[in-house]
């Protein structure tokens, strides 16, 4: 039987299925599989830090300074009458809150939708320029008052029971 290993191990090919002992197997494989479990833990934290955005009103993104250009952020408020200006998929206009007014530059895949109109109410997501525009990829508009319930007059107030009808 000697005889016969001899002349195996002098197959290059069987040298080094002989030659490596079991725990170097398990600890290539264990490497391995640190490798991959630590590259999908920075796809996974990378991808969160980049879709992360925080939502502030026109006011603290006004009293950002510079800070707010390095984030990705949510703004809303009541879109000005008459600041709307549609460039293809795109659109500019100005969000109104409490009297502060915020330029928006829209440019995203998608034109903006159909209920983004005069007075609405619009939710702006991107970046805060240095020009002072804020730059937003998505854009959500509330849905019309149209779908609100009609202000209904109270009912009249019914008489206590056990009380006389005159």
């Amino acid at each position: 039987m000697v005889k016969r290993l001899s002349r195996l191990t002098q197959d290059p090919c069987r040298t080094t299925l002989l030659n490596v002992n079991p725990a170097g197997r398990y600890l290539r494989f264990g490497a391995a599989i640190t490798v991959i479990v630590l590259a999908l833990a920075y796809l996974a934290f990378t991808g969160i830090q980049e879709s992360k955005s925080y939502y502030v009103t026109i006011a603290e993104l006004q009293g950002m300074g510079p800070k707010a250009q390095a984030k990705r952020l949510r703004v809303a408020g009541t879109v000005v009458p008459g600041s709307i200006h549609r460039q293809g998929t795109g659109a500019d206009f100005q969000l109104d809150e409490n009297g502060l007014k915020l330029q928006v530059a829209y440019r995203g895949s998608e034109p903006p939708p159909d209920t983004f109109k005069d007075s609405s109410q619009a939710l702006a997501e991107g970046s805060y320029g240095a020009d002072g525009i804020f730059h937003a990829q998505q854009l959500q508009a509330k849905c019309a008052s149209k779908y609100a319930p009609a202000n209904k007059q109270p009912a009249p107030a019914a008489p206590p029971k056990g009380a006389a009808k005159t």
